[in-house]
């Protein structure tokens, strides 16, 4: 079955066209969670239709649509039971109705961080394994699990899939869930600016310049260098970068992030009993870094003393809630 796929995060949008756990074709769309859903969903159906036609395809050859959305859902009814700061609006948005009046297809919606893993379950990371719990780092911290061959969901959508919520700093910082703490607020993209300007050594960090100089006019008019312009995004990407050159700063919030993203994997064996962890996500771009991190952490205190548990990278990266596209089609009450 062909199916239109869409991976809806915080700042980027993962846009595919897959069928038979390939996917045909695929674009990233920048997106804004701030604010309204409406622009996402414009530029997703923009995405697609060229995605089509560049295949030589057209609506009428797919079979649906799956959406993986930052949030708590409902799979039943399609709609969004909560927001963590991400597009607020989407909560009883009517998505099937949306698809049904921009496509005529039927629609599916899930957790982002559930589809990823049921993306790496079967065909990727995860194969061979029906105890698999998956964490993705990135704008948020999100989690799911499989265990003993099913995917979790729970009576009210929250099984496996708040891990990032889970307090990992007794009278920490407060997160947009209402918990305090919370692995998220602690070390994600979307707290990255926060947790970094509260440091007393970050306004002489090398994260906050530019390598080059910036430019201004002199009173005579000639243009002349008379500073160092901040960095436009801070990320963990600068981040990893301005610690491997030694930044005082970065290093101490790449140590703080990497010791908190362990910490969650210890929490997530204990509380799921897997045989593996998945860590995937943007922010596993710096796997060379983190995974040997997580690794060490875990050996060292995770609570298994039936064996030792693998900690990998995803296979499918971006790709995985993508290619899950269809199993969640097939699996859910999805027609109109």
């Amino acid at each position: 079955m062909t199916v239109l796929a869409c991976d809806l995060g915080g700042t980027r949008m993962k846009v595919g066209v897959v069928r038979d756990g390939e996917v045909l074709a695929q674009t990233v769309e920048p997106t804004n969670s701030k604010a309204s859903l409406a622009p996402a969903l414009d530029a997703l159906q923009a995405a697609w239709l060229k995605l089509l036609d560049g295949l030589n395809l057209s609506v009428r050859d797919c079979a649906g649509i799956s959406v993986a959305f930052p949030s708590l859902v409902d799979v039943n009814s399609g709609r969004v039971l909560a927001e963590y700061g991400k597009y607020a609006d989407a909560i009883n948005f009517d998505f099937r109705a949306w698809a049904k009046n921009k496509f005529n297809l039927p629609l599916a919606i899930e957790n982002d961080a559930r589809m990823a893993l049921a993306g790496e379950w079967k065909p990727g990371a995860g194969r061979g394994s029906d105890n698999v719990v998956m964490i993705t780092l990135g704008t948020g911290l999100g989690t799911a699990a499989v265990m003993e061959g099913k995917l979790l969901r729970g009576r009210h959508g929250q099984a496996g899939v708040l891990g990032g919520h889970s307090t990992v700093r007794y009278g920490g910082r407060a997160c947009c869930c209402g918990n305090i703490g919370c692995a998220e607020a602690e070390a994600s993209t979307a707290f990255l600016s926060e947790l970094a300007k509260a440091r007393s050594d970050f306004a002489a960090s090398t994260l906050t310049l530019w390598n080059k100089p910036w430019k201004t006019r002199s009173r005579s008019g000639q243009r002349c260098s008379t500073g160092r312009a901040r960095e436009p995004v801070l990320d963990f990407a600068a981040v990893f970068k301005h610690a491997a050159a030694g930044d005082t700063c970065a290093v101490a919030l790449r140590d703080h992030s990497l010791c908190v993203w362990a910490t969650l994997a210890v929490n997530l064996i204990h509380a799921y009993d897997p045989e593996m962890v998945i860590l995937g996500g943007g922010i596993m771009a710096s796997a060379t870094v983190i995974l040997p991190a997580v690794r060490d952490y875990v050996a060292r205190h995770a609570h298994t003393p039936w064996g030792n548990v693998q900690v990998v990278v995803s296979a499918l990266g971006d790709n995985a809630a993508l290619v899950a596209g269809e199993w969640l089609l097939q699996t859910s009450n999805s027609e109109f």
